[in-house]
């Protein structure tokens, strides 16, 4: 099954082009990566897809439906996530507590610690993270964030994952390390 499907896609700021007739296919439970030079428009492109950015015109397709225009709530919402180049998380809130930024577990509008707890750790480790869930993030180093930053996507059910020059921060282990992860995540089916 084709999980992206763009065509003739094209997206200009201020009359100055920077997608022109891009194409893009991906296939269910494929590893893809991007590759140009600056301004090739790579970052745009993940952004589109994210419901970043909206494009001027071309076709999309998602996991097989035709989309329009897409806010970032809906790609959640159908299991796409983007990890960006800077890091979404909050320095001063421990590593569980980012985990489920935006996507609490709460029952009647209370959040429900015990659970969200519980369930970072379980996605912490399916990532492998190792340190302690209640550190605070300012605590830990780039290559455990980005970690958090991943486990934090798959808290939404993401299908489809995208990051963004997800190793530029990284020192060579960490960044093996992440590496090693999307081929396990691969193996568990995701694109």
């Amino acid at each position: 099954m084709s999980l992206i499907s763009m065509h003739g896609a094209w997206l200009s700021f201020s009359d100055a082009p920077l997608l022109d007739n891009a194409e893009l296919h991906i296939e269910d439970n494929e590893r893809v990566c991007l590759v140009g030079r600056n301004g090739a428009g790579k970052s745009t492109l993940m952004k589109i897809l994210s419901g970043v950015y909206t494009r001027d015109g071309g076709e999309m397709k998602i996991f097989g439906k035709e989309y329009g225009d897409l806010t970032p709530k809906q790609a959640q919402q159908i299991g796409v996530a983007i990890i960006h180049q800077e890091l979404a998380l909050i320095p001063y809130l421990s590593v569980a507590e980012n985990v489920f930024l935006s996507n609490e577990i709460e029952h009647n509008g209370v959040i429900n610690w015990g659970e969200t707890y519980k369930r970072a750790g379980e996605l912490l480790k399916r990532v492998g993270y190792t340190g302690s869930i209640y550190t605070l993030v300012k605590d830990i180093s780039p290559g455990q964030q980005q970690l958090v930053e991943i486990a934090k996507a798959l808290s939404k059910n993401v299908r489809l994952l995208i990051l963004d020059e997800p190793t530029s921060s990284l020192n060579e282990t960490d960044a093996q390390r992440l590496l090693d992860l999307l081929v396990k995540l691969k193996a568990e089916g995701m694109t």
